[in-house]
This record gives structure tokens, sequence and C-alpha cells, in this order.
């Protein structure tokens, strides 16, 4: 029984560390969405992805998820008029980051829901460890 605690709280632990990842990322996003480059006609902030891959754990025999990689969107830059902006190309035209709000929003709500799923397990598995424990106790 013990092993199986154990490894509950493994691959929680794992969750919580992968979506923290995750949120990084994300808010790295939200943090650079209008960031547009320095010179004119200069590339802006591109979009960082991440994408997950389950990894097995050969002390608990458990499928863990871990970070595979952190990329970049390859969307194409939206582009906007405003000539007086230091990074307008000749006819004034600014690359603006290829992130989108409504996008980064939802996968950040997405990472708060999972990462409170991760962090509820932990705290019942450490609950059942500390009720085996006060059982082995009496």
């Amino acid at each position: 029984m013990l092993d199986s605690l154990s490894a509950s709280l493994t691959v929680a632990s794992s969750g919580l560390e992968a979506q923290s990842t995750r949120m990084r990322i994300v808010s790295e996003n939200l943090a650079n969405a209008t960031a547009t480059g320095r010179t004119a006609g200069a590339d802006p902030y591109q979009r960082k992805t991440i994408t997950f891959d389950a990894a097995l754990d050969r002390a608990s025999g458990s499928q863990l998820a871990k970070v595979k990689e952190i990329g970049v969107d390859t969307t194409p830059y939206r582009v906007e008029y405003e000539p007086g902006h230091p990074a307008a190309d000749k006819a004034g035209y600014v690359k603006m980051p290829n992130v989108n709000m409504m996008i980064e929003m939802a996968d950040m709500r997405e990472v708060n829901r999972s990462y409170e799923a991760n962090l509820q397990v932990v705290k019942q598995v450490r609950s059942m460890l500390g009720m085996t424990i006060d059982l082995l106790r009496s």
C-alpha cells in the first residue's frame, strides 16, 4: 500500500513540476504580448510553446509527466500600421508578436486547474500516509 501511495505522490509531483513550467511559459507569452522589435523591420517577440511527454520512473514503475520541449510558435506575426513607431518599416507597418491573448488566458486557466488537481492529489496522499502511520502506531 505504501508503494502505491508513494507512486501517486511521485506522479502528482511530476505533474506539478510540468504545470509550473507551463505556467512560466504562458506568463512569459502574456508579458511579451506587445513586445515589438527595437529597430525598423525587426522581428518582435515570438510566442513560446511547450510539449509534454510521459517518462517511465523505474523506481516506482509509474508514468511521469515531463517537459519534452520548449519551442516557438511559427504562426506569422500580426502587422499593424503605426508609422510613428520605432519598429515601423518604410511603409509604416510594425510586426507585432504572434501571441493571442485569448489563447494564453485559456491556457492559463487550464494550467491552473491542472496544477490544483495535482496539488489535491498530493494533499490526499499525505493525509492517507498520516492515517496509515496512525494506524500502525495503535
